[in-house]
């Protein structure tokens, strides 16, 4: 996950209204909008009545999406299913496009997921005001009584806050670990290393010869562990000769695999969550302005 903790870096400005700056987040925010819609245009062209493998995965993709919004906002809000769809995908999407190296995850930067909370409380007071007229939408902050009306102000304001934050807060938090991380993995990769190699190539050697004596011994009892040692050993003691070479001089061998595996958590697993989170959220309170007619 591509994610600075000193916030996007600002390419330029545009000069006009005091200067508009065009971040990591911007360009990201272009490119990932660029491509779904390249993506819906390509999905949705050349729809045939016996399906390919593409057309049967992305029918049963918004299948789930629209069986989600029935089940959650009720069968008379089934049209909100192309925006939260939208709402989804550009949240799992943005958060995954860190994953490239060079682009900054749209969802690490507060003012993107600020925006779609915004955005959906918007839909919320029209909806209200819709349903209600402007005197009943007022009315609902004065109930059930109207001490209650400051308490409700708050909570107004609160939603898209609380939803903002949370989305981002996950995603920008694990990008921070990632980095801290990765800055560890360096540091502990010169030392060990160079701990290795401080007496030239007889540690590495010793090593390697430790490493295959175990797997040696491990292959004849057949002990996982002895497999995990030996390996250990054996490779420590062949990056610690490449060290004393000077071939590894500066490259933070360590780095390579482990933050893969906190990859997963971080920028797929969490990025899903968080989406679906964010749209089951949205979904609620949606529908909580968008009542089935005979409950209006």
């Amino acid at each position: 996950m591509n994610v600075n903790v000193t916030g996007p870096y600002i390419y330029f400005e545009i000069p006009i209204f005091g200067g508009i700056p065009i971040t990591q987040t911007t360009v990201s925010s272009f490119l990932l909008t660029a491509v779904l819609c390249l993506l819906c245009v390509c999905l949705g062209r050349h729809l045939q009545k016996r399906p390919g493998a593409v057309q049967v995965l992305v029918e049963k993709g918004v299948g789930m999406m629209h069986g989600m919004v029935v089940d959650t906002m009720g069968a008379h809000n089934a049209h909100w299913t192309p925006f939260i769809i939208v709402l989804f995908v550009s949240s799992i999407c943005g958060s995954l496009i860190g994953m490239t190296g060079f682009l900054r995850s749209t969802t690490a930067d507060l003012s993107t997921t600020l925006t779609w909370s915004i955005m959906v409380s918007v839909l919320i007071w029209y909806n209200n005001i819709k349903n209600n007229g402007f005197v009943g939408w007022l009315k609902g902050f004065t109930e059930p009584i109207v001490v209650m009306t400051p308490m409700n102000i708050i909570s107004e304001i609160a939603q898209p806050i609380s939803m903002a934050f949370r989305h981002f807060g996950n995603v920008a938090g694990g990008g921070v670990i990632t980095s801290i991380l990765y800055t560890a993995l360096a540091t502990l990769s010169a030392l060990v290393l160079n701990l290795i190699a401080a007496s030239g190539v007889a540690v590495g050697i010793a090593l390697t010869a430790a490493g295959i004596g175990l797997l040696i011994l491990g292959l004849k009892k057949k002990n996982l562990i002895l497999y995990v040692i030996a390996a250990t050993c054996g490779i420590l003691g062949i990056l610690g000769i490449l060290q004393a070479g000077n071939v590894l001089s500066g490259v933070p061998i360590f780095q390579f695999g482990i933050p893969a595996v906190l990859s997963i958590y971080f920028d797929v697993f969490s990025g899903f969550v968080q989406a679906l989170v964010f749209s089951l959220l949205s979904m609620v309170y949606i529908a909580t302005a968008c009542p089935a007619p005979e409950e209006a």
